[in-house]
């Protein structure tokens, strides 16, 4: 046999290791007569070590005649174990078994996913591809030396779930492929295993002691281990072998800390150990680390492409990947209160309300109708005190289902109290912040689901923020929730039509809104200079933006660096952009990437928008698509569009389709729409389902619009009722009519009996009309039509003029 290490065969090494120990002879100058006074050895062992035919020599006489001739000690012991293999005299076993035989999640690797979406089992485990650091090239290091037969150990330390264990799973790979072995004590006590066993570790072992505490700091057995590790690796013939461990800084600091005058000193030998034996791994990705990272994503790295989307600001991409398995089996397991305020969390983030979640709202929002009627009927009076605590407790990564948070103290200059109109007051009480990972699932497994009544009482209730009354306002717009939707965004509407009045009051605004800004609401000082640009007063705007931009507002951010832009300033622009994304504001790199566009810069308007698309605004490639697609380049715009569906925006998928179908292109419009269908948008079902009537084919088109109802979007089974309705098939258009009532949607039956009035059947349209009413139908369906009837004299219920309505 051959090694794969030396190049040697058995006999081979043999010959080389006494060629070796003659030269170091000829070149000391000695005789064999001397080495015997220097080593201790017998005349006998000594003259067999250099005799032609004689026998392996053992380990023991190996290390002595190398330090007594001077020779590399590591290097002729791994020549004297390659010609003891096959003459039978290398001992076997010892515990352990070949690196390549172990499994990485064995080893406490943290899974990062599976194939099919959970970790049941470990065959299915995945692991994302690896980025190396500057921790990996201190570990190549130590292989190396192991490798050429120099006993090494290292101990990686940082904090949870930076990588520590994957690196040096990465690391030992060489030694799998030179026949090493691995031995992790863990049976029946990591601490025991490791006591009772070391002694018997042989050479090309790789011990590895993850989560070392449970070894060196074992009160019992911990310093016993620590002499032990450090005798295997000062004993020349045991080795080579390579010690690798895990440890918290935590645990560092105590071991090494110095003892008190005449106080114990419970970890010497530990700190002895440690010395010189330890790297740090850096809680983040660097600059350079996230590139690699990224291009890893871009070949097709799934599980490192959905960390970048939530971790790419802050780096802690190891952090994310090994805790998100373990909060996605949290909220699967949690108790029923707890996964209800879980999923409201998840509703309220998909649809466009801010990071931090009022407690009052979550409370409000999850029970009683996230909870069915078993579950909450065995609620007790401290249920969301219970729920609280156990989505607090952390996983993998110090991250927490749902943790309390303390958002950053806006400092102000002294004034006095803010306004009454202030357009975004803080909430009152605590608030939380939902886990990036499980959002991030929420907006997929729970994209076809509408919230229930609690959510949307609970929203109205509780919050108070602009951006989320309106983004809350359009949410129940779409899914066809009016009443809510006028009531969530006349608010707002109103609100910030009186700041732009009160901005065109050119002579009293700049008084009134710096006094504004010094409060801390800044938002007027920005419409005040939107009103300024607008006047052509360029300069009074930059000004007054930067104002409102050095106070924290990211809207300003975003005007300045389009400001930039249009100068021509792009490396200004771009620096802006990323300080307002910085701050989760990416409209700037949207408008960037839309300008470059139409200028013709292609390359640099596409960069912009995955930039965009990388912080989870994927606008910026929507429209990209689009005017690729108006442009007639249909292959970039179908290639962006894809990449925004990859992003989980599916909006350009189906835009691309409904131009097909206005330019006649039926077939692609239908493929098109089954592209963005299976990725989940319910529009592409009912446009389909449209397609499909209008066809002649009204069992198909029945079926889609069925199919998207089930994902609450009944928008299918209205327009086929409305189509049927037309076509004088009035039995259809009543019996799907009453399918989107029981979806509680009951705009189909309210339309069938305006047109039954508008034909002149009195009888049947009163008849739909009571049958709507009964399934709760209050109003029209048009928006504008529920302002007028709400307010019909202009007031709202205050007295206060509303302004006009505009859809």
């Amino acid at each position: 046999m051959r090694d794969e290490q030396t190049g040697h065969t058995p006999d081979a090494a043999l010959t080389e290791l006494r060629r070796r120990l003659e030269g170091g002879l000829a070149r000391a100058r000695l005789k064999k007569t001397d080495l015997v006074a220097r080593t201790g050895l017998s005349r006998t062992v000594v003259q067999g070590a250099f005799q032609a035919d004689g026998p392996v020599p053992s380990a023991k006489t190996i290390t002595a005649l190398a330090g007594a001739l001077r020779l590399a000690t590591g290097e002729l012991l791994e020549l004297r174990r390659t010609a003891a293999e096959e003459s039978g005299t290398l001992p076997t076993g010892g515990p352990g078994c070949p690196i390549g035989q172990w499994d990485p999640h064995a080893l406490e690797v943290h899974p990062a996913g599976s194939a099919q979406g959970g970790t049941s089992s470990p065959e299915q485990m995945l692991l994302p591809g690896y980025v190396p650091r500057e921790h990996d090239r201190v570990l190549a290091e130590a292989v190396r030396d192991a490798a050429a037969g120099r006993s090494r150990m290292l101990v990686l330390v940082g904090s949870s779930s930076t990588g520590k264990t994957r690196a040096c799973w990465e690391a030992v790979q060489p030694l799998g492929e030179q026949g090493w072995r691995l031995w992790h004590p863990f049976d029946p006590t990591r601490a025991r295993a490791a006591l009772e066993d070391l002694h018997r570790v042989g050479p090309r072992t790789v011990v590895w002691l993850n989560e070392a505490q449970h070894y060196l700091g074992d009160r019992e057995a911990g310093e016993e281990i620590a002499a032990a590790i450090h005798h295997l690796l000062t004993t020349p013939q045991r080795g080579p072998v390579l010690v690798l461990g895990t440890l918290w800084d935590d645990s560092v600091k105590q071991y090494i800390a110095l003892p008190t005058p005449n106080g114990s000193d419970p970890h010497s030998r530990v700190r002895e150990l440690l010395a010189g034996r330890t790297v740090s791994v850096p809680d983040a990705f660097d600059a350079r680390a996230l590139a690699a990272a990224t291009a890893l994503a871009k070949g097709g790295d799934r599980l490192l492409a959905d960390a970048l989307s939530r971790a790419r600001a802050d780096g802690r991409l190891t952090q994310d990947l090994a805790g998100g398995p373990a909060l996605l089996e949290r909220y699967r397991t949690a108790s029923p209160a707890a996964k209800a305020l879980l999923e409201a969390a998840m509703d309220a983030r998909r649809l466009g309300i801010g990071l931090h979640l009022p407690q009052a709202f979550l409370t409000d929002a999850a029970a009683p109708d996230y909870l069915h009627d078993t579950d909450w009927n065995q609620l007790t009076e401290d249920w969301a005190e219970k729920a609280y605590a156990e989505l607090a407790e952390q996983v993998h990564g110090k991250q927490a289902p749902l943790s309390r948070v303390t958002p950053r103290p806006q400092r102000r200059p002294p004034g006095p109290a803010a306004p009454a109109d202030a357009t975004s007051p803080r909430p009152a009480g605590p608030v939380f912040r939902l886990a990036d990972y499980l959002e991030q699932h929420g907006r997929i497994t729970r994209r076809h689901l509408c919230p229930p009544d609690s959510f949307w009482h609970a929203a109205h209730t509780h919050l108070t923020r602009r951006d989320d009354l309106i983004s809350i306002g359009l949410a129940a717009e779409q899914r066809h929730r009016l009443q809510w939707a006028h009531h969530f965004s006349a608010g707002a509407f109103y609100r910030l039509r009186r700041i732009e009045e009160r901005a065109r009051d050119q002579e009293g605004a700049d008084p009134l809104f710096g006094q504004a800004a010094d409060q801390g609401n800044t938002h007027p000082l920005y419409v005040l200079a939107v009103v300024r640009r607008a006047a052509g007063d360029q300069e009074g705007a930059e000004s007054l933006f930067r104002q409102a931009a050095d106070q924290g507002n990211t809207d300003a951010l975003c005007r300045l660096a389009v400001m930039r832009e249009k100068a021509g300033d792009r490396e200004s622009a771009e620096a802006l952009a990323h300080q307002a994304t910085g701050q989760g504001n990416t409209d700037a790199l949207y408008r960037l990437a839309v300008m470059r566009e139409k200028a013709g810069d292609r390359e640099s308007a596409e960069a912009l928008a995955h930039q965009a698309a990388d912080h989870r605004d994927t606008n910026a490639l929507y429209h990209l698509a689009v005017m690729r697609a108006k442009a007639g380049d249909q292959e970039s715009a179908e290639a962006l569009a894809h990449q925004a569906a990859d992003h989980r925006d599916t909006n350009a998928l189906y835009h691309l389709a409904v131009m097909r179908a206005k330019a006649g292109d039926q077939e692609g419009a239908a493929s098109l729409l089954h592209q963005a269908a299976g990725y989940g948008n319910t529009d592409a079902l009912y446009r389909l389902a449209v397609m499909r009537e209008e066809a002649g084919d009204q069992e198909s088109a029945e079926a889609l619009a069925h199919q998207a109802a089930g994902y609450g979007n009944t928008d299918a089974l209205y327009r086929l009722a409305v189509m049927r309705e037309e076509a004088g098939d009035r039995e259809s258009a009543e019996a799907l009519a009453h399918q989107a009532a029981d979806h509680r949607d009951t705009n189909a039956l309210y339309r069938l009996a305006v047109m039954r009035e508008e034909a002149g059947d009195q009888e049947s349209a009163e008849a739909l009309a009571h049958q709507a009413a009964d399934h709760g139908h209050p109003h029209p369906p048009d928006t504008r039509v529920l302002f007028n009837r709400l307010w019909p004299n202009g007031l709202d219920p205050d007295g206060t003029p509303t302004p006009p309505w505009q859809p």
